[in-house]
């Protein structure tokens, strides 16, 4: 029986699986379907990773590779091309069936579970978007890996749907291959892409970026041979007489990113009907005792190194979950009652917060809030309220859905929360810090 298994072997499944590790775990499986570790790293050969972790530039294999290097440092199993269907769990084991064109059906049993199976795109069929049906018509990732791993060249004129990042980086990869990219088409009256990707794939190539505007009509036999976009209203509704046809032989959909639980709901465990995934505490760990969370089965990641701080925390947090099973006295199978939990919930103008709940005691170390605001703005404050208390301001110059905001509390601006914790944004106001928590009652 193993100690710990993680289910992927991306950024997240690596990272934690190695922490883990470090942390004195020896048992450790990764489970992967793909054939290779790296997860969507492998098709991601632009630069730009790892700034964060490794304080260079480097590419999405280079930055995978660095921790495959270390892996083989390790007695960590590596179990490939294998497919995760399901887990049951009890109070003495979690048991896992897979199966493989090796093995055929498996069952392996563990005490703690990673989930890091990452995420998938939405497709044609999720938005519904009316039109003919030829061939032609590729999410950005389908796209991107069939370019940069298979070499199929998938269009020479291309309209790209949605600013996701995924789509603004192909923008300028097809661009670099010769296509012509005729614009790149957005919903919302912002991009929801990082800014400097707008700029570096956008700006940089002269390609067009239409906000407030989606695609109305698909035409074509056997290929794309039409697109047709139009600008949309305050309520999202297309504008008939602002129709604009472009003839193009390729429509790429760039319209966000699902994280993978299907397993996470077969086996019960919470999910946070914002974010799509679980809903877990400050260490990762999910409803169900002993099984974590991290990456972007838990929510969507803008960078690789937040994935990477996530995983580590969740590989930590399994750590210290085995290291108290084995500590007499102590049950960890049960969950902490009302008293030891605190919520935190997103509140004004925030669309979600992770993690959703803090388990007390809480450690020493400090506290990462990550999340989303659910609209663009300049000169706000994000506040950290406990009741009537005000913990904490962060104040930003510019604050962006595409762009996830990371809080860090420390043990000290946390002693003595209870109940419910709740972040808002608000515009920012004249008084100083000190003056609004004194008259909030708080103290720093």
């Amino acid at each position: 029986m193993y100690e710990l298994v993680v289910l992927g072997g991306g950024p997240a499944g690596l990272a934690a699986a190695l922490e883990a590790w470090d942390q004195g775990v020896r048992k450790i499986a990764i489970l992967e379907r793909d054939r290779e570790l790296g997860g969507i790293l492998n098709q991601c050969i632009h630069p730009g990773f790892g700034l964060q972790i490794f304080k260079e530039e480097l590419t999405g294999p280079e930055y995978a590779q660095r921790f495959i290097d270390t892996l083989r440092e390790t007695q960590i199993e590596v179990v490939s091309d294998t497919m995760v269907l399901a887990w049951t769990t009890d109070s003495d084991c979690k048991r896992i069936q897979t199966v493989s064109p090796a093995e055929g059906w498996r069952q392996i049993e563990t005490e703690a579970i990673i989930l890091a199976m990452g995420c998938r795109e939405r497709t044609r069929g999720a938005i519904s978007i009316p039109g003919a049906r030829p061939s032609g018509i590729f999410t950005a990732g389908t796209a991107q890996r069939l370019l940069n791993r298979e070499g199929f060249m998938v269009g020479r004129r291309v309209i790209i749907l949605g600013s996701g990042d995924i789509g603004l980086i192909m923008a300028r990869r097809l661009t670099l291959e010769g296509a012509k990219v005729l614009a790149v088409a957005e919903l919302m009256p912002y991009s929801n892409g990082l800014v400097r990707n707008i700029v570096q794939c956008l700006r940089d190539f002269d390609i067009p970026l239409l906000l407030s505007h989606t695609v109305v009509d698909i035409a074509g036999k056997s290929r794309v041979e039409k697109v047709v976009l139009a600008e949309v209203d305050e309520h999202l509704k297309p504008i008939p007489e602002t129709r604009k046809e472009f003839e193009c032989d390729t429509l790429l959909l760039s319209v966000g990113l699902i994280p993978e639980n299907e397993l996470s709901l077969q086996a019960g465990i919470e999910i946070d009907p914002k974010t799509s995934g679980p809903a877990v505490n400050q260490d990762c760990q999910t409803s169900q005792p002993g099984v974590f969370a991290c990456g972007n089965v838990l929510h969507v990641h803008d960078l690789v190194d937040f994935v990477t701080r996530e995983a580590r925390l969740a590989g930590d947090g399994a750590a210290r979950y085995l290291q108290a099973r084995r500590t007499a006295g102590r049950d960890v199978s049960s969950a902490p009652n009302s008293e030891q939990t605190v919520f935190v919930r997103p509140g004004k103008n925030i669309n979600y917060v992770v993690p959703q709940k803090l388990t007390l005691p809480l450690d020493e170390d400090p506290i990462a809030l990550l999340l989303r605001v659910s609209r663009p703005g300049k000169d706000k404050e994000i506040q950290v309220w406990n009741g009537d208390r005000l913990i904490k301001i962060f104040r930003r110059e510019r604050v962006a859905p595409a762009e996830m905001e990371r809080l860090v509390l420390s043990n000290k601006e946390l002693k003595s929360i209870s109940g419910e914790i709740r972040v808002v944004l608000a515009d920012t106001d004249p008084g100083t810090e000190s003056e609004r928590t004194e008259k909030s009652g708080g103290a720093q």
